[in-house]
């Protein structure tokens, strides 16, 4: 029995209204194989992890251009573990400082991939996430 198609939700939070990257990383993804959620512009965290739950998304990509990226990823990160979905692989790209990465990853996103990452790399890095949480599961 083939394994199920790795689900992805990439997730626009906030009053941003730039997401050219976060349609270019969707469109990887699909290409990749994955199937790929894309919740649209100005999504509130709750929207998110509501779209995350229905789905049965193993994975949340957080697309943040407007400064607000430890509050939404935090935020993201909380909810997700109050309903028991704390397994749900978060990772995230824009415009995040280098400074600011290490407390995201403390926070519990897997990977932040900034400006100008191949999306090659941002697919690899996510398959690879998504086997390893799944031989866990097993």
């Amino acid at each position: 029995m083939d394994e199920r198609k790795i689900r992805v939700v990439v997730a626009k939070p906030g009053l941003d209204g730039h997401d050219r990257g976060a349609k270019v990383v969707a469109r990887a993804l699909r290409d990749a194989g994955m199937e790929v959620v894309y919740t649209g512009l100005r999504q509130t965290p709750e929207q998110i992890v509501e779209t995350v739950l229905q789905e049965d998304a193993d994975a949340v990509g957080i697309s943040i251009l407007s400064g607000a990226h430890t509050f939404y990823f935090t935020k993201i990160i909380d909810m997700l573990k109050e309903k028991e979905a704390g397994d749900v692989i978060v990772f995230g790209g824009g415009v995040i400082p280098d400074k600011d990465i290490p407390g995201l990853l403390e926070a519990g996103a897997g990977a932040v991939f900034g400006p100008g990452t191949p999306t090659s790399v941002c697919v690899e890095w996510l398959e690879k996430a998504v086997a390893e949480k799944r031989a866990k599961e097993q």
